[in-house]
């Protein structure tokens, strides 16, 4: 049964930085699954912002793979890359608002205030929900008549989520609704903490978007009504959530699953060289035993 009015609409939405692995796989047949026991739709994203480290061989492997698990999206993907100008129209808004600024230090200059204000305080700077340090500038300590002309001068720069001034544009507290246990299951009012995240990051100068805002404006885009993704984005959610607000775009309702760990409880990742799906293919294995393996039969 559908948790919304209307029809079911979920996505699968992995960047071809790699071949994908077990988790991916997991995370691709939840999702089908979810859609098809609902009527629903099944649609597959390409998130692939990132030029650099995204290429079109990997993506040919993403499709490769999912037609191997027999995992079939209805209809075309959808590429971030094809999206700049919406993403970029987006951030421009939220410009216009004062909710985003352009923030000039590097990362070393950032690991340095922190390490500087540790040393001073003799207390751990604030870290966001990921472990990373909050950013340890502050708006105020520059103009934004100076951050304009230093932009405009061609400086490295990165647009920054004013959270601040982001949070009280709200009238009430936010809070999304997720799926407990299964992506129809009962549903729970999470209150969101974006002030957690600190002022982050929505875009880069070479790149118009962030992970965070190309996904909230695709989700809307694409019509997708529930959001079934792996537990390690759960505390982002609460960031994501802010933007629907700031945006004035429809919040899905959320499951996040369980992670698939490797032997050392670790959670899968193309960085840590998890076994790919093409590997094990090559190996022999079969689409049924990877669904034994991922307890999904």
């Amino acid at each position: 049964m559908s948790l919304l009015p209307g029809p079911f609409v979920c996505r699968f939405a992995p960047s071809p930085n790699g071949r994908l692995h077990l988790g991916h796989a997991y995370s691709a047949m939840v999702n089908e699954a979810a859609a098809r026991r609902a009527r629903g739709t099944f649609l597959l994203r390409i998130e692939d912002i990132d030029a650099t480290r995204c290429r079109r061989e990997y993506e040919a492997g993403i499709m490769e793979d999912l037609a191997w698990l027999s995992i079939t999206p209805d209809g075309p993907p959808r590429r971030q890359s094809e999206h700049f100008a919406e993403y970029a129209a987006a951030l421009a808004r939220l410009e216009a608002l004062g909710l985003v600024y352009p923030a000039f230090e590097s990362r070393g200059e950032i690991l340095r205030a922190v390490r500087a204000r540790e040393a001073e305080t003799g207390l751990p700077h604030p870290r966001d929900p990921d472990g990373g340090p909050l950013f340890p500038f502050a708006r105020e300590s520059m103009s934004d008549a100076a951050r304009a002309a230093r932009r405009a001068a061609g400086a490295p720069f990165v647009m920054r989520l004013d959270m601040a001034r982001a949070l009280a544009t709200r009238d009430a507290p936010l809070s999304w609704l997720e799926a407990q246990g299964t992506p129809e299951g009962p549903l729970l009012a999470v209150p969101a903490e974006p002030a957690r995240w600190g002022d982050v990051i929505l875009a880069r100068r070479e790149v118009p978007t962030s992970y965070h805002l190309s996904v909230v404006m695709d989700d809307a885009a694409q019509g997708i009504g529930h959001v079934i993704r792996g537990m390690d984005l759960f505390e982002a959610t609460a960031v994501h959530r802010l933007l629907q607000h700031l945006l004035r775009l429809p919040p899905p309702v959320y499951h996040h699953h369980r992670l698939i760990l490797d032997q050392a409880g670790r959670k899968l990742s193309k960085s840590s060289d998890a076994t790919s799906l093409a590997a094990l293919r090559a190996a022999g294995v079969t689409p049924q035993e990877v669904r034994q393996r991922l307890e999904l039969f």
